[in-house]
């Protein structure tokens, strides 16, 4: 059953992908290539796309958009029992009235094989797997999963753990190129979910076949996996080895969800040198625009902490706020200039103590800002209001706006009112996302017709809340929205169609 590992070639490559549900994208363009014999894992919260994106690649759901590629064939619309793919679902459906022998069978015996013949019209000849060779697959599978004496034994008496193997043994024993596997472990206790990460990662290890992994469990995926692809939104965030997505996250929301961090807000002063909480630090990034605002992360375990200031400049006099002993090692939150830093130290710090922070250039990755302002699409509604994301909101109009004219809207983040009454708002949005800037908390929330705004403000939002949105008229600023060149042209080319159909009817 073992299968040779070609590491070098793509057995899955999705091109392009959208899924969109009553006007709701679940999916967002999403380009993803995995090779052959990876354990490849889909991370991100609740409601981010990953497990829609795994019944795309099971042939479960169908793209509205986008191609789905296995071993170079267009699968997007093969339907999926004739796709070699199996998945292992978080509730195991595994049949109560069979015996554990019985339930893993079960896909054997309704699979069949060429013969290596052919009928009279040139048609291969396919046969049905025989007693003896079910028997010897099953067996080979029981064994692989550790439960060779189970065979006989009832679904119904077994634990959550033993009914899991179970589950895997009955996709795997069909000797599928990719297996599937949608929070498998969910409903688990934690220390039966530790032994079979191990034990996952060992069948793995032993079949040589390629799985794709989804979970929301940070620890797990950073643990089993050889590549991880955060989502969020319905978009891939980053894509890559566990170790580096946890060292250079490639955005605010890849740090803030991969282990603890202190993320801030700075300033690239030139290349190799960043500036935040009012003081400049050496770092390792270059490429950024001089004094371009960017985000940047620092985890715990990089801040060194003493009591006395160092000849160094970069050092940020503190306050220990509190400590707690976490087994190995003391996480403190100590506020500096503003900003309450999560420290992890091996000394302990009791509050109160006034201390000094420091960090070595390696342990500052700088990271882009996803946004600098909220920017929208809208359409002057009247004299005085402008209508963008399904709400009609009053603007200062100069004069050079009309009623129809289709314009860009631009609203800064620091300018947007949150209520927490949904009634109180111009629109209504749900809160998907929260980041402590020191400060100021960043917001995401995302409205009814699927935008998304990004607001700055003092008070702390829970993720799921549902909130109101008010913007000043002072604090929208509208312009003329510009045509694209290519858009022109195919307006053009469209009113050259019409007028040449025009001429065509009038002869």
């Amino acid at each position: 059953m073992a299968v040779t590992r070609e590491k070098f070639d793509n057995i899955i490559e999705i091109q392009n992908v959208t899924k969109v549900f009553d006007g709701i994208t679940a999916v967002d363009n999403v380009n993803l290539a995995v090779r052959r014999g990876e354990f490849v894992t889909l991370l991100g919260p609740s409601g981010c796309g990953k497990t829609t994106l795994l019944r795309m690649i099971a042939g479960f759901e169908m793209p509205t958009s986008g191609s789905i590629f296995l071993e170079k064939q267009d699968v997007t619309s093969v339907p999926p029992h004739m796709r070699p793919i199996n998945t292992v679902f978080q509730k195991y459906a595994l049949f109560p009235h069979l015996s554990v022998f019985k339930n893993i069978a079960f896909g054997l015996k309704l699979k069949k094989i060429p013969t290596g013949e052919a009928d009279k019209k040139g048609r291969p000849i396919y046969r049905k797997f025989t007693k003896d060779e079910i028997a010897e697959k099953v067996e080979r599978v029981l064994k692989l999963v550790n439960l060779e004496a189970y065979g006989h034994r009832d679904i119904t008496g077994l634990s959550g753990g033993q009914q899991q193997r179970i589950a895997i043994a009955r996709a795997i024993v069909c000797e599928p190129k990719v297996l599937l596997l949608d929070e498998p472990l969910g409903a688990l206790d934690l220390k039966m979910r530790k032994e079979m990460q191990s034990e996952l990662m060992a069948m793995h290890k032993n079949i040589g076949i390629t799985f794709i992994y989804v979970t929301h469990d940070q620890e797990e995926a950073l643990t089993m996996s050889d590549k991880v692809v955060v989502m969020t939104d319905g978009a891939v965030q980053q894509y890559g080895p566990p170790k580096k997505i946890y060292d250079e996250p490639a955005n605010a929301f890849v740090a803030d969800f991969i282990g603890e961090s202190n993320i801030l807000s700075g300033v690239m002063k030139k290349d190799f040198l960043v500036e935040f909480c009012g003081t400049e630090f050496k770092c390792l990034d270059k490429g950024f625009g001089k004094d371009e605002k960017v985000d940047l992360v620092v985890r715990p375990e990089d801040i060194v902490v003493s009591l006395k200031k160092s000849a160094k400049k970069d050092a940020l006099a503190g306050e220990v706020l509190s400590t707690v002993f976490k087994g190995t090692y003391y996480e403190m939150e100590i506020m500096a200039s503003g900003y309450q830093f999560t420290v992890q130290n091996t000394v302990e710090y009791t509050p109160g103590s006034k201390v000094y922070l420091s960090v070595e250039p390696n342990g500052i990755h700088i990271m882009k800002k996803l946004k600098t302002v909220n920017e929208f699409d809208g359409e002057i509604l009247s004299e005085t209001t402008v209508g963008f994301c399904d709400g009609e909101f009053e603007f200062e109009n100069d004069g050079s706006f009309e009623r129809g004219d289709e314009v860009r809207v631009k609203i800064p983040f620091d300018k947007i009112e949150l209520t927490d009454d949904e009634e109180d708002g111009v629109i209504g949005a749900n809160v998907t996302q929260t980041l402590y800037k020191g400060s100021y908390y960043q917001v995401q929330v995302y409205t009814d017709d699927d935008n998304d705004f990004f607001i700055d403000t003092v008070d702390e939002w829970d993720i799921g809340d549902r909130v109101g949105i008010n913007i000043k008229p002072s604090d929208i600023a509208v312009s003329k929205k510009i045509e694209k060149p290519e858009e022109a042209d195919t307006a053009e080319n469209a009113d050259e169609q019409a007028a040449d159909g025009e001429v065509r009817n009038e002869e």
